[in-house]
């Protein structure tokens, strides 16, 4: 390359630059072009058709330098068009040399270490919501919703959103070449005959983390999909029938050894079910589960939790994870509350007589069956509605004398409906309306919340004032019934463009609000206080390419005070922190945390009291190296030291690493250590009704596994092993003073100590047979050990867990896919 050539291409990079930063740039237009010639999908480019596409190229880079140019060398090219059946999206990602491709088989959106070019569609071009389609030089398929999000710079991204598309992907001596068919039934849009799309494209080439788009965008400025370009004209284009049906057929086979006379050790279940999705018009779309099977699910990680709040666990059923994005608004569902624990569960150890005992209780509600409609409207009104049903509950009590039964109810038939109503506004503003509804037979009362919320931006894009507010209503039936309604809103103020920002916030909840029947909830009575001031380093300078500074600070205390107590004050803290990315690609971060004393009203597990932590410092850093790399590691390590008459304190050690032998077969391993020598905590109320706290050492080991060998893009093993142990070593006993001091007491004979161990084997052997159509092989293996004496070694734990009983649990289920526009198509063919 000449010198002239670099020169131009310099000073070209330093007005581009200049534009972004001022916001000068025009968004790009690419012309709609029809195309009514074959297209074979196989990543060579190489039919007619598409020397009349429309050509995408002067891609501009946004990490790490704002607004330059792609060298030639490692230039896109790349071509959109259309026909009466979908979308044809192909290109060529050149490079020096095939070494400076990054790839790796990770699985459907897997990600792993891929450079990957994306396809963004706004089709209502309201620059909030948009859909994504990635492919990765190994011929991996990503896919997503992506909403507009006011605390995010890139948006929210619904990575189990799944659309049945086609790409293939070839790699050659210039570098990898690509192929996409979106059919329209993949994608949602409107039915007018000329319509404009917001539009964007990116590539990443990961190892050296460069990242560019068609129509440039400023990391410095807030939203993605504000920042997009347009492709313009596009004609004649009719939303199809969405009719996609996926049958599925699953056999299981469980082996535990309860060596019980009557009782087999190995049980079995055959079963079949049906998802389906319909398209209601060109932009709702109902999904249904009928007879659901989430056998396959991933296991939980099981914990010992010693905090007075549920634990909780992650969403792993993909009906309640795919494409729900309108439901998370709000922040008012769990959907892990849907065939979850029996509101009543205990009920059943409560009605035990002597000659009696619990044949069963199972520990979750059974899903009869899910449906959910969502979409939006051209004028941009999404809507959401989700209905799930699940049948009662019952724990089996036998008589020890005549050996007859009972039943006890646990959980009623319960119906839960979510109903999510979301206007988009100019300027990236919106306000939406969330209700969550709870209809419990049998009596049991029945819940209700309500939230509306808005968010309101400038026209620059820059300010934001949002917030809500919401009603929760908990109807007890009966004679005696009574209404329980309470209270609770978010206020938000923040700049979220530019090098300088800063967001203020505030939640507050009154003493009745509940949202726990249909979300995770923790508890009310708070009024908290929130601000962060940031500044960011986007040019790369030095010794780094990023450097983000950051002070935050909170501070809550209670809407009313709690059991006749005086203090209303819970906590505060104040934080400082920094994160950088090198020149080398290494992250990593460093924090200071200081907090003065603490009330804390829910450790007692008793209303009236509080416990008083001391003050408290807590520092710590991270550092992560370049994932690109074969071998990569990243490490955390922080310490919270108090100040009080015991002196506690805590560490919290994370050590993971990932080896890839090759682009198919990897290893990955966690550890997080949390040692605790001197804790202090709740242990028991006793006999007299005293609370008893304990200064405790605390020991805490969490071991993940995780193996992945890839046979080809369509097919791949994963396993998953994790043993955690939890130990509790009490040291001395204190009473609880309802003033939140402690009184030491020698009179406790009483063992309290805990070992508590879980293991978890996960193996799955999926195979995507034909599109949207998968063989799914898994072996789960789950054990349990719980012992009073917490002094044993690790290994001597995880022998002990080893020697346990475990339960073994096999499965084999097929979907298979089944599109009524291909069937159609098919039928015609043969006609």
């Amino acid at each position: 390359m000449t010198n002239r050539f670099m020169c131009c291409l310099t000073v070209a990079t330093t007005l581009l630059t200049t534009a972004i930063l001022s916001g000068q740039i025009t968004p790009k237009k690419l012309p709609a072009q029809r195309t009514n010639k074959h297209v074979t999908i196989d990543g060579k480019l190489n039919e007619a058709a598409w020397q009349d596409a429309a050509k995408a190229d002067e891609y501009v880079e946004f990490r790490p330098v704002i607004g330059r140019k792609e060298s030639y060398e490692n230039r896109t090219e790349s071509f959109l068009m259309y026909d009466d059946q979908g979308i044809y999206f192909g290109g060529t990602c050149y490079e020096r040399s095939i070494d400076s491709i990054a790839k790796e088989l990770a699985g459907r959106d897997g990600f792993g270490m891929n450079d990957y070019i994306g396809l963004i569609f706004d089709t209502y071009n309201d620059k909030l919501n948009g859909f994504e389609y990635f492919v990765t030089p190994l011929g991996e398929q990503w896919d997503a919703k992506m909403t507009s999000n006011q605390n995010s710079n890139n948006g929210g991204e619904d990575f189990s959103w799944n659309a049945v598309w086609k790409s293939a992907v070839v790699i050659h001596e210039k570098g990898w070449s690509f192929e996409m068919f979106l059919p329209y039934s993949a994608i949602r849009f409107s039915k007018d005959k000329v319509q404009d799309w917001g539009l964007n494209i990116t590539r990443r080439r990961r190892k050296t983390e460069q990242q560019y788009t068609w129509n440039a965008i400023d990391p410095n400025v807030n939203g993605f999909l504000t920042q997009e370009g347009t492709w313009t004209g596009i004609t004649d284009i009719k939303p199809p029938l969405r009719l996609q049906l996926s049958p599925y057929f699953s056999v299981y086979g469980n082996h535990f050894p309860a060596n019980l006379p009557g009782q087999n050790n190995w049980t079995s279940q055959v079963s079949g079910g049906l998802d389906l999705k319909l398209g209601l018009n060109q932009a709702f779309t109902l999904d249904a589960t009928l007879i659901p099977d989430f056998g396959q699910v991933q296991s939980d990680n099981q914990v010992l939790n010693l905090t007075p709040f549920e634990v909780k666990f992650n969403e792993n059923r993909a009906f309640f994870t795919e494409g729900t994005e309108l439901f998370g608004k709000g922040n008012l569902v769990y959907s892990r509350r849907i065939g979850g624990r029996p509101i009543n569960l205990h009920k059943a150890y409560e009605n035990v007589d002597s000659n009696e005992k619990i044949l069963s209780n199972p520990n979750e509600s059974k899903l009869i069956n899910a449906s959910k409609i969502s979409g939006r409207t051209k004028n941009g009104l999404g809507i959401g509605v989700l209905n799930a049903i699940t049948r009662a509950q019952f724990a089996t009590i036998e008589n020890l004398e005549t050996k007859s039964t009972r039943q006890i109810e646990t959980d009623p038939l319960t119906n839960y409906n979510i109903l999510v109503l979301d206007q988009t506004l100019k300027n990236n503003s919106s306000v939406s309306f969330i209700n969550t509804n709870v209809l419990r037979g049998s009596g049991n009362y029945n819940a209700n919340v309500s939230s509306g919320l808005f968010s309101f931006f400038d026209k620059k894009n820059t300010y934001n004032l949002s917030g809500g507010a919401a009603l929760s209503n908990l109807t007890h039936k009966g004679p005696e019934g009574r209404n329980i309604m309470g209270y609770q809103h978010t206020l938000h103020f923040g700049k979220n463009s530019g090098l300088f920002t800063f967001n203020y916030n505030q939640e507050l909840a009154d003493t009745k609000f509940n949202s726990n029947d249909l979300g995770y909830f923790t508890n009310n009575n708070y009024i908290n206080h929130y601000l962060q001031v940031g500044y960011r380093y986007t040019e790369p300078k030095g010794w780094y390419n990023r450097l983000f500074l950051n002070f935050n600070s909170h501070y809550s205390s209670l809407f009313a005070p709690i059991g006749g107590l005086e203090s209303t004050y819970q906590n505060s803290r104040v934080q400082v922190n920094i994160n950088a990315q090198t020149k080398k690609l290494m992250w990593f971060g460093l924090m200071l945390n200081y907090r003065p004393h603490e009330h804390d009203f829910y450790e007692p597990r008793r209303e009236g009291y509080l416990f008083r932590r001391g003050n408290s410092v807590t520092i710590g850093g991270w550092v992560e190296t370049n994932q690109a790399k074969k071998y990569s590691v990243v490490m955390e390590l922080f310490e919270r030291k108090f100040f009080n008459f015991y002196d506690a304190n805590g560490l919290d050690i994370f050590f993971g690493q990932t080896y890839r032998f090759s682009s198919k077969f990897s290893i990955n391993y966690r550890l997080g250590i949390n040692p605790r020598p001197k804790n202090v905590g709740f242990t028991s109320i006793l006999a007299d009704q005293s609370i008893l706290f304990a200064l405790r050492k605390v020991n805490t080991i969490d071991n993940v596994l995780n193996l992945k060998y890839n046979f080809t893009n369509k097919m791949g093993l994963t396993f998953r092993l994790r043993h955690y142990v939890s130990t509790v070593e009490n040291k001395s006993f204190f009473t609880l003073n309802p003033n939140g001091s402690l009184n030491p007491t020698d009179k406790i004979t009483q063992n309290f100590d805990r070992n508590v161990n879980y293991f978890n084997i996960d193996m799955v052997y999926t195979w995507q047979f034909a599109p949207g159509s998968f063989l799914n092989a898994v072996w789960k293996n789950a054990t349990f050990y719980g012992a009073d004496s917490p002094r044993d070694g690790y290994f001597e734990n995880l022998s002990n867990t080893l020697d346990a009983d475990q339960n073994n649990n096999l499965s084999l289920k097929v979907i298979y896919f089944l599109d009524y526009l291909q069937l159609k198509g098919k039928k015609k063919g043969k006609e």
